[in-house]
């Protein structure tokens, strides 16, 4: 008689505009493994394929949700698999000797793991910290001129083009 038991995974993804590094943990936090994977359709699907083969995907932890993992978050999502925005790892840690985008990603999976990151990913419509007006209100917001300014003569920036 052969007994197959599945254990639940958590990943957690640490985001750049060309790769993305992710770690996969097990249900007390045990790092399962680390790998660096491309930011492309195919990259999100091996980064999947990746965390399932530990077992059951449970949840992600991705940092920068509204920004480079924004179609990660969107491509996890769809495969029916939790997703939840982390903060970036403290400004501290960031600048110690040793800081590197393996431990970045294990630091989400972590994150995610005991619930402190309960954040919905980011997605058009939200706007999160940094990010430049997706949601249309540029558009909205009135017009005024500065103090040194005419009434009617706007920045350039603000001109029609």
């Amino acid at each position: 008689m052969t007994i197959v038991e599945t254990r639940a995974v958590t990943g957690g993804v640490d985001t750049h505009a060309d790769m993305h590094v992710a770690a996969a943990l097990d249900p007390v936090g045990g790092l399962l493994g680390v790998q660096e994977l491309p930011v492309s359709p195919a990259g999100y699907a091996r980064l999947l394929g990746w965390l399932g083969g530990f077992g059951t995907v449970t949840l992600v932890g991705i940092e920068g949700t509204g920004s480079y993992g924004a179609g990660l978050a969107r491509h996890i999502t769809a495969a029916g698999v939790r997703v939840v925005e982390v903060d970036r790892s403290d400004r501290q840690d960031r600048r110690r000797p040793g800081k590197s985008d393996p431990l970045d990603a294990v630091s989400a999976a972590r994150a995610a793991q005991p619930g402190r990151a309960r954040g919905a990913p980011k997605g058009p419509g939200r706007r999160g910290r940094g990010d430049p007006g997706t949601d249309g209100r540029r558009a909205q917001r009135p017009l005024r001129a500065g103090p040194d300014q005419r009434p009617g003569q706007l920045p350039d920036r603000d001109r029609a083009r």
